[in-house]
């Protein structure tokens, strides 16, 4: 493909005012919300933007300036140049040859219309069976193009559409409010019946209450709180902890240091995150980061790859319009064990299910303290009902080591693909 008309001439206009080289990387969205409120249908919106960040290079000295919306490139190539003034010389990290996909487009469009029936469906579903409930639903459809320009010849662009539904089911019971939060991200469809039925489940957990175990117990984590562990794993294999020495694992390749059980991978061709090159123009590879416990390889971005030695696996990506690339994961994936969620609950005799929880998350030392928001007791494979006051700590390094079983339901929690996990060794606390 051809630059756009724009970028040819901001791309033109930097190498004739004394650059050596730049980029041009344009971001476009739109964002298609349906917010239900109190069972009823409250909000339509239609939310457009539209960004462009030129990188150029002069004397080796780095410069970057953003427009959102339309701006005079000559503005734009002043402000870069002049900024470039304040850096000092780097190596210039320009890719030159395409990426396999340089134009793509994955995802189906939905209309505003389908994403309202969906709304409607789930809730009447739910009111059916629990009349008090007081649903909170917002279903989206967000399409984002990416292109990416260079003054090496650079040129390709990529539009991922992505559905989702997030939502919480509210029920007052008394001076005792239960809140059940579900969500679902696909491609092309969304799956209401199974949505649908991760609420209803939750609430037919929580009919009544149970006191909390104490102790050190086994812990089973479902997949949506499955995140607490793994945004430590993400933050432990950033190859930028691994230069700066932060990351448990810096010296750690080709070594244990999970359990068996856990195989952590990306895959640009799989799920509603996969993408055909990062934000350099890399082409994006399945890699495995740690195969049966054992670590293969962090995610790096050109720069940090060049450091390392290792070369980029296709993970520069921009935190925001106005940041540089730097490591960052399109998609995570946990390979799937062979239980059922029946077969992990069998496993307990007395612990816990973890479901939703308060406290922050993805701490580089792996250490966690968390209050349960929404958890149940088990008792010999048996749900007595749900936990009140309920403390849950220990160390993500550890108790990755100590893994029971895995679930065989992995679904997609944001950009993160896991099954549920039942661990031992945590320390519970009422």
């Amino acid at each position: 493909m051809m630059p756009t008309p724009f970028a040819e001439q901001l791309l033109d206009l930097a190498l004739r005012s004394g650059a050596e080289a730049a980029e041009v990387f344009v971001e476009r969205s739109r964002h298609q919300p349906v917010l239900f409120e109190s069972n009823a249908l409250k909000q339509l919106e239609s939310r457009d933007s539209e960004g462009t960040a030129l990188r150029l290079w002069v004397e080796g000295r780095p410069g970057m300036a953003v427009a959102y919306g339309t701006l005079p490139p000559e503005k734009l190539v002043e402000t870069a140049i002049a900024l470039s003034r304040l850096n000092e010389p780097e190596a210039i990290e320009l890719t030159n040859i395409p990426p396999k996909n340089c134009r793509s487009q994955y995802g189906e469009t939905v209309d505003v219309p389908q994403l309202m029936q969906w709304g409607e469906a789930v809730i009447d579903q739910l009111l059916d069976e629990y009349e008090d409930l007081q649903c909170v639903l917002e279903l989206e459809q967000e399409s984002t193009t990416t292109q990416l320009f260079n003054s090496q010849g650079l040129a390709c662009d990529h539009t991922n559409q992505i559905l989702s539904i997030y939502g919480a089911a509210e029920w007052v019971r008394g001076e005792d409010l239960l809140c059940i939060e579900a969500e679902q991200t696909q491609r092309d469809t969304l799956d209401i019946s199974r949505y649908k039925l991760s609420l209803t489940e939750r609430l037919q957990w929580s009919q009544a209450d149970s006191a909390s175990p104490v102790g050190r117990l086994p812990v089973l984590f479902t997949g949506k709180a499955a995140e607490l562990l793994w945004l430590t794993v993400e933050a432990a294999l950033n190859s930028k902890r691994v230069l700066e020495g932060a990351s448990p694992w810096s010296d750690r390749l080709c070594q244990p240091i999970l359990s068996p059980a856990l195989t952590l991978f990306q895959d640009p061709n799989l799920g509603p995150f996969g993408r055909p090159f990062d934000d350099e123009g890399i082409t994006t590879r399945r890699v495995e980061f740690i195969q049966q416990g054992v670590l293969q390889l962090f995610y790096t971005d050109r720069t940090l790859g060049r450091q390392l030695g290792c070369g980029s696996t296709g993970n520069g990506f921009r935190p925001g319009l106005e940041r540089y690339p730097s490591p960052g994961l399109f998609n995570l994936m946990i390979a799937p064990g062979q239980h059922s969620f029946a077969d992990l609950l069998a496993l307990l005799d007395n612990g816990l299910i973890v479901d939703q929880f308060l406290g922050e998350v993805g701490s580089i030392s792996g250490d966690f303290a968390i209050n349960v928001d929404l958890g149940f007791r088990v008792e010999q494979g048996n749900i007595l009902g749900r936990v009140k006051d309920t403390l849950v700590s220990g160390n993500v390094y550890e108790v990755l080591n100590q893994v029971i079983g895995l679930g065989n339901d992995a679904d997609w929690y944001g950009s993160c693909y896991t099954p549920s996990i039942l661990l031992e060794g945590l320390s519970v606390m009422a």
